[in-house]
């Protein structure tokens, strides 16, 4: 790889003797997870050092996401103690879902227990899911999750939100922290989006009482409003399955949700309809804000924080971070953009790694990487990219070592 010869990064070897590389990638999305990728390259880059001779390397892993999937990861990779509980599923049958908690901090990733990923078998249609699962799925173990957070002695709680099932406006999450959803007869409504058309009264009586001192953040870059043509179930519920019908028959349902909603908390009921993230997650979001008062924020942001990158960055010589697919999506405020950002305000160097790049050199340059590399630039066969990254990984990283080494000792001596 010729282009290995522009990889550079200033090193002073004066003041300090360890020559520090931060590793800071998202997931390799249906290839390998955030923390699999630093090992990886950490490997390569080892392998290099070994063969230069070169024995101050010092690799900081740092997994990152941007609120969705993997985020539960990244947690763990910076600290978070992995938790389990067993909660409702998206259909409401049993699964066991992990957290991480820090402190009293804990990191929820909704798909844990609310996931697409998560529908049985009969759920699917031709694989996919189906619209009797658009429209009774829950977030009800979400909720559950959050329960066990408060559990731990958790009072901050991080919420990612991103691939989930339900499109419920987050009732289901309510239901898990003790409120109760009736009909004009007393019963408890079944499960679902669509049921919440049958919604006569909530009960707050049996709420959790924790949740007045515990402090929400919603991760998502998601800025839809719960309801309408941009909302929850028009924008959404066709990828979890839902018809046109079932589409108009889920707003319907949120919209009268928030009706109700509204008699019980007041305006800000309704105000949060139209609140950025309130259509996140099947409507999780506006749950999260107008009940739990929880503050949205991108999640990137919110993963580079809790991982505490900034630490990490200071006195790097390099910082490699990268993502399974880096196109125009990725410029929108994904991992590498945001690690980019951070190792700007540093003044560190930062180079992105990916499968597969369809960014121009214009682009590259304008987002702040020193170059990029992809996987099919090694190894021309996607289907192989994807089976053989951890190997691929390892060659770059080592490839990528030799050039900063090289440097390195040039500048040393």
């Amino acid at each position: 790889m010729s282009k290995m010869r522009t990889v550079t990064a200033t090193v002073n070897r004066s003041t300090r003797k360890a020559l520090r590389v931060v590793i800071a990638p998202d997931k390799f999305k249906g290839s390998l997870s955030a923390p699999k990728v630093c090992n990886h390259l950490e490997i390569g880059l080892q392998r290099s050092a070994d063969t230069a001779r070169i024995s101050n390397l010092e690799v900081l892993r740092n997994p990152l996401a941007d609120g969705g999937e993997g985020t539960l990861d990244a947690a763990v990779g910076s600290g978070f103690t992995r938790c389990s509980a067993v909660v409702a599923g998206p259909t409401g049958q049993p699964v066991t879902a992990d957290f991480a908690i820090r402190g009293r901090e804990a990191v929820i990733e909704m798909a844990a227990a609310s996931g697409l990923s998560l529908l049985p078998v009969g759920a699917l249609v031709a694989g996919r899911p189906g619209p009797v699962a658009a429209r009774t799925a829950t977030s009800l173990g979400t909720g559950q999750l959050i329960r066990a957070a408060l559990d731990a002695g958790c009072n901050r709680i991080i919420l990612g939100v991103g691939g989930s099932a339900n499109t419920d406006g987050g009732a289901g999450v309510l239901q898990g922290l003790g409120a109760k959803f009736l009909d004009s007869e007393g019963n408890e409504l079944p499960s679902g989006g669509a049921a919440l058309a049958s919604l006569d009264r909530i009960d707050f009586s049996g709420f959790e009482p924790r949740l007045k001192d515990t402090r929400f953040v919603l991760a998502s870059d998601v800025d839809n409003p719960l309801l309408g043509a941009q909302g929850a179930a028009a924008i959404f519920g066709p990828q979890k399955g839902a018809t046109q019908q079932d589409v108009n028959m889920l707003d319907a349902a949120l919209a009268r949700f928030v009706e109700v909603l509204a008699t019980e908390i007041g305006h800000r009921a309704i105000k949060a309809t139209e609140a950025p993230g309130a259509g996140a997650a099947g409507g999780v979001g506006y749950a999260a804000i107008a009940v739990l008062a929880a503050t949205r924020r991108p999640g990137i942001d919110v993963v580079l924080e809790f991982t505490r990158l900034a630490e990490r960055l200071a006195g790097a010589d390099l910082v490699i971070t990268g993502e399974g697919s880096l196109d125009e999506q990725s410029l929108l405020g994904k991992t590498p953009m945001g690690v980019a950002r951070a190792a700007a305000a540093h003044g560190v160097p930062v180079i992105a790694v990916c499968g597969h790049t369809s960014l121009t050199p214009e682009q590259q340059k304008d987002s702040g990487f020193r170059q990029v590399y992809s996987l099919t630039s090694m190894e021309p066969s996607v289907e192989v990219c994807i089976l053989e990254a951890g190997s691929l990984l390892e060659r770059l990283g080592e490839e990528l070592g030799a050039q900063l080494f090289h440097r390195f000792t040039t500048t040393a001596s």
